[in-house]
């Protein structure tokens, strides 16, 4: 049975940079390890091989891939927030869309008085929602 279901990002050499933010947009947020890659080992010297962080109390993965693919994000997997307040939904949204992209512009949708969504500048979906 498994101990443990996390979510695992994988970016191209800006896993540290989108840690970084993230952990800067919400409380009880953190990095809690990073291991790099060093000499002579597969990725870039010195780019994540592996690193956790938290969001909010939950739990991530993300490293930074070794090797480059075809794909990247896709909006139809995505991060949804509960936020505690709407000025917390509205600074969130604006700085996550910055150099990003608006999927669904913060607004009332009948199934939420105030929501938004959008992909940020590492192509990264998130649902913000304050009901």
């Amino acid at each position: 049975m498994a101990r443990e279901v996390l979510t695992h990002l994988m970016f191209e050499g800006v896993a540290e940079e989108a840690m970084t933010f993230y952990t800067s947009l919400f409380g009880d947020s953190g990095i809690t390890h990073v291991e790099r890659y060093g000499t002579g080992e597969q990725g870039k010297e010195g780019t994540v091989k592996l690193a956790t962080f938290s969001l909010a109390g939950r739990a991530f993965l993300c490293i930074d891939s070794p090797v480059k693919h075809g794909f990247g994000f896709t909006p139809a997997m995505s991060l949804f927030v509960e936020c505690e307040s709407e000025a917390e939904l509205d600074s969130a949204f604006g700085r996550l869309v910055e150099g990003g992209s608006v999927l669904m512009p913060v607004g009332n949708y009948g199934f939420s008085a105030r929501f938004g969504w959008l992909t940020d500048r590492f192509g990264v979906s998130w649902q913000l929602n304050f009901a």
